[in-house]
C-alpha cells in the first residue's frame, strides 16, 4: 500500500513539476514578446519594477493557460456545426480573444495589448506551452501515453477492458498507386514504409540488415476505379451496382454520387442489404475521416452519417472536438492551414509562368480545399487514430486523403504529390510509435483503395467536353467553343452522315423534337451516358434506331477507348474504333478492345454490365500503355474511375506475422476479395470472430 501512495505521489509531483516548467516558460515568452511588441504591454503608462512586471506576466500567464484549459473546449464544442477549414480561420481570433480576457481579469491590474497584437501572442504562448510539455514529457512514457489518450477521447463513450491479442490498425492513403509507392521507397521519401520493407533501391532486403516486418502486394480494382466503390468493398464486402463515382438512377430519377452524405448512406444501406452484415468494424471497431462507416460503433469524420446532422447519436464531427479542444493543437493546424493556401498559391502560380502541361486551374476556393485534406483532415484522423489505439480498440480503418487531392491538379507524379508522401509517411511513423504505448499489440496495415493516372483532360487536348461530343452524336445543339475543334465539327458530320441529312448552314440546327436530353456524367476517365425518359436500359438496336451516329461517333474518336452497350442479340457488347464488337460473353483481355486497358479488363467489364444501374452507354478513355496516360473527362491531370494505367493497381503492405493476401504469383482482385482478407486476419489476430459475409447468409437460410 505504502508503494502505491509513493508512485501516485512521484507522478503528481512530476506532474506539478511539469506544469510549473510550462508556466515559467509561458511567463517568459509573454516578457519576451512584450519587449518584442510596442502594442503589447506588461506595465503601466507610468512604468513599473521588473518583479511588478514579472508578477504581471507570471499571472497573465497563469490566467491565460487555465482559460485554455477550460474556456476552449467549451468554445469548439459551441462551434462544431462550422465548417472545419472556417474553424481554423476562427482559431487565431479565439485565441486572441483568450488573451484579451486573461489580461483583463490579471490580478495585477496591468497588461494591455492590441487585438491584432493579441493573436499574435497568443499563437506564440500556445505553440510554446505545447512544445514545452511534450518535449518535458518524452522521457515519460506513461505521460505521454495519458496525454495522447486525452486528446483523442474525451468525447467518448466508455469502453469495455482491452483484450490482449493484437489489434488491427488498417490505414488507407487515398489514391496511392503501387507504382508510385515502390518508386517514392526507392527515391527515398518515405523512410518509414522502407524500413518496413527493409528496402534497397531495387525494394529487396537489404544484405546485412535488419529483416522486414511487411510484404508489399498489388491488388487490383473494379471497372470502378475509385473511393466509393473501393470502400464500400473493403469496408461492407460488397461493390455490388457501383457502377461508377456518379451515375444516373432511372427508378428513381436521382444522380448518385459517391461523396454525397445522402447517397453514401443509401450505398452503405444496400451493401448491407446485400451481404446481410453489418461490415468489417462491426465489433470493437473504429471508422475515421471515411465514406462509410463498416459498422464501427465509434466514428469520426464519416460521411454516411454526416446526412443525419439532427441525429443525437450522430457522432461524425466528434473527431473535430477531441482534436481542436487542444488550442495548441488548433493553432498548430491553423498555421499549418495557413502555410499550405500560401504553398498552393505558390506552387500553382509557378506551374502557371512555366506554363506546364498538362495543366488545370487551381484557383477559386481549392487551396482551401487543399489544405483541409493535406493539414485538418490528416491531423484529425490521425489523432483519433492515436486515442483508438491508447484505448485498446480491436479494428481501426482510417483514411487519408491528401495525396489524391494534391495529385488531382498537380499530377501523381508531380514533387507537389511527392511532398505529401513525406509527409504521409511522418503521420505511419508517429501512429507506430504510438502502437509501442497501447495497452495491446496492433499490427499495422497500410493499403489503398486505387491509384491515379495522369494525362491530359480530354477537354484539353480535343477541345470539347464529353457531353459536348454526345450531344453532336445525338444531333443536338453544341457550344460554339465544340463547333470550332476538328473534333466537333468530325462528330457533327458523322451523325449528318448517318441521318443522310444536309449540312446545315451556319446557326442552323437539328434537334428532333420527341428526343430528351442526354444526361452526361463523368467518374475520372469512365463516362455514363443515360437518357432519362426510356424506363429501361437503352438496347445498342434502340440507341440506333433513335440516334444512328451516335455510338459510331463515340467508338471512332480517338479519345475514347471502347464502349460498354446493352444488346437484345447478345445480352452485351463492347465497340471500339473502325466497326470492332465483341459480345460480352466473349470478352479476352488478350484481344480486341481491351487488350490494351491490362489484365481482369475483360472480367471488370462483364461485372458492372450485371449491375441494375449501369448506364445506357458507358464510355471509357482512350488509354496509352507506353506511358499510362488516360484522358480524363473531368478536370484533373491525375485522374481515375475507369481502367486504364496506374489507377486500377493500388497496393497492399501488411505485417509478415499475417498470412499473404493470396497464394503465390496470384493479384487479389476486386475490393471484395480485400474485405475477405482483412476479416481473414482478424481471425487470425484471434479478435472477435466476424463471420464472413457469406457465412451470415447460410446460417439465416439455415
Amino acid at each position: 500500500m505504502c508503494g502505491v501512495r509513493k508512485v501516485r505521489w512521484r507522478r503528481f509531483a512530476s506532474q506539478a513539476g511539469r506544469s510549473i516548467a510550462v508556466w515559467a516558460v509561458s511567463t517568459t515568452t509573454m516578457l519576451v514578446l512584450a519587449g518584442l511588441l510596442p502594442d503589447f504591454q506588461l506595465q503601466s503608462a507610468d512604468g513599473d519594477s521588473a518583479t511588478r512586471i514579472a508578477v504581471t506576466a507570471a499571472c497573465g500567464a497563469g490566467a491565460f493557460g487555465v482559460l485554455s484549459a477550460v474556456v476552449w473546449p467549451l468554445l469548439v464544442r459551441l462551434l462544431l456545426l462550422v465548417p472545419a477549414f472556417v474553424l481554423g480561420l476562427l482559431v487565431f481570433f479565439l485565441n486572441g480573444s483568450l488573451l484579451l480576457l486573461a489580461l483583463h481579469i490579471n490580478p495585477s491590474g496591468r497588461g494591455e495589448a492590441a487585438p491584432e497584437t493579441a493573436v499574435i501572442v497568443a499563437a506564440v504562448m500556445s505553440a510554446v506551452a505545447s512544445a514545452t510539455g511534450a518535449a518535458l514529457a518524452v522521457r515519460d512514457d506513461e505521460t505521454y501515453r495519458r496525454r495522447l489518450h486525452r486528446l483523442a477521447t474525451r468525447t467518448r463513450r466508455a469502453h469495455p477492458p482491452c483484450p490482449a491479442a493484437p489489434g488491427l490498425v488498417c490505414v488507407q492513403l487515398d489514391g496511392v498507386g503501387h507504382d508510385v509507392l515502390t518508386d517514392a521507397v526507392r527515391r527515398g521519401l518515405m523512410p518509414t514504409v522502407a524500413r518496413w520493407l527493409a528496402a534497397a533501391d531495387d525494394i529487396r532486403p537489404v544484405a546485412g540488415g535488419p529483416p522486414p516486418t511487411h510484404r508489399l502486394t498489388p491488388w487490383r480494382t473494379d471497372w470502378s476505379s475509385q473511393t466509393g466503390a473501393s470502400q464500400l468493398g473493403i469496408l461492407h464486402g460488397s461493390t455490388f451496382d457501383v457502377p461508377a463515382f456518379r451515375w444516373y438512377e432511372k427508378d428513381r430519377g436521382e444522380v448518385m454520387v459517391c461523396n454525397r452524405p445522402t447517397s453514401a448512406a443509401e450505398l452503405q444501406r444496400r451493401a448491407m442489404a446485400h451481404t446481410g452484415d453489418a461490415g468489417l468494424l462491426a465489433v470493437d471497431g473504429a471508422s475515421r475521416g471515411n465514406l462509410f462507416s463498416g459498422g464501427a460503433g465509434e466514428q469520426a469524420l464519416v460521411l454516411s452519417i454526416a446526412a443525419r446532422r439532427r441525429d443525437r447519436g450522430n457522432r461524425s464531427r466528434a473527431g473535430y472536438f477531441a482534436y481542436f479542444c487542444d488550442p495548441a493543437n488548433a493553432v498548430r493546424t491553423a498555421l499549418s492551414f495557413v502555410a499550405e493556401v500560401t504553398r498552393e498559391i505558390g506552387q500553382s502560380t509557378r506551374a502557371r509562368v512555366r506554363r506546364q502541361r498538362p495543366r488545370v486551374g487551381r484557383g477559386g476556393l481549392y487551396p482551401f480545399v487543399r489544405a483541409f485534406a493535406t493539414v485538418v483532415e490528416r491531423d484529425v484522423v490521425v489523432a483519433a487514430v492515436m486515442g483508438d489505439m491508447l484505448a485498446g480498440r480491436t479494428a481501426v480503418y482510417a483514411d487519408l486523403v491528401a495525396y489524391d487531392e494534391v495529385a488531382h491538379h498537380s499530377g501523381p507524379r508531380s514533387r507537389d504529390a511527392e511532398k505529401v508522401l513525406e509527409r504521409l509517411d511522418r503521420s505511419l511513423a508517429l501512429l507506430e510509435r504510438v502502437a509501442e504505448h497501447a495497452p495491446r499489440p496492433y499490427r499495422i496495415v497500410v493499403l489503398s483503395d486505387h491509384g491515379q493516372s495522369p494525362g491530359e483532360t480530354f477537354r484539353a487536348r480535343y477541345g470539347l467536353t464529353l457531353g459536348d461530343l454526345v450531344r453532336a452524336g445525338c444531333g443536338l445543339p453544341v457550344p460554339r467553343r465544340a463547333e470550332r475543334t476538328h473534333s466537333g465539327a468530325e462528330a457533327r458530320a458523322a451523325v449528318r452522315a448517318a441521318l443522310r441529312r444536309p449540312v446545315e448552314e451556319k446557326g442552323g440546327h437539328h434537334r428532333p423534337a420527341r428526343d430528351s436530353e442526354p444526361i452526361v456524367l463523368a467518374s475520372g476517365n469512365l463516362g455514363l451516358v443515360s437518357f432519362p425518359d426510356v424506363p429501361h436500359r437503352m438496347t445498342r438496336e434502340e440507341l440506333d434506331a433513335r440516334h444512328p451516329g451516335l455510338l459510331t461517333t463515340l467508338a471512332n474518336h480517338p479519345g475514347i477507348g471502347f464502349l460498354l452497350v446493352r444488346s437484345e442479340r447478345h445480352g452485351g457488347v463492347v465497340l471500339g474504333a473502325h466497326g470492332a464488337e465483341v459480345p460480352v460473353a466473349e470478352l479476352d483481355d488478350e484481344d480486341g478492345p481491351l487488350a490494351r486497358f491490362g489484365p481482369g479488363a475483360a472480367d471488370a467489364v462483364r461485372r458492372t454490365h450485371s449491375f441494375p444501374h449501369t448506364a445506357d452507354i458507358m464510355v471509357n478513355s482512350a488509354h496509352d500503355p507506353a506511358d499510362g496516360e488516360v484522358l480524363a473527362f473531368e478536370e484533373q491531370i491525375g485522374s481515375h474511375g475507369g481502367l486504364g494505367g496506374a489507377q486500377s493497381r493500388p497496393f497492399l503492405l501488411s505485417p509478415l506475422d499475417l498470412s499473404a493476401p493470396a497464394g503465390d504469383g496470384q493479384t487479389p482482385a476486386g475490393a471484395e476479395h480485400v474485405h475477405r482478407v482483412l476479416r481473414r486476419w482478424l481471425a487470425e489476430l484471434e479478435g472477435p470472430q466476424v463471420p464472413l459475409a457469406t457465412d451470415a447468409r447460410e446460417e439465416r437460410a439455415a
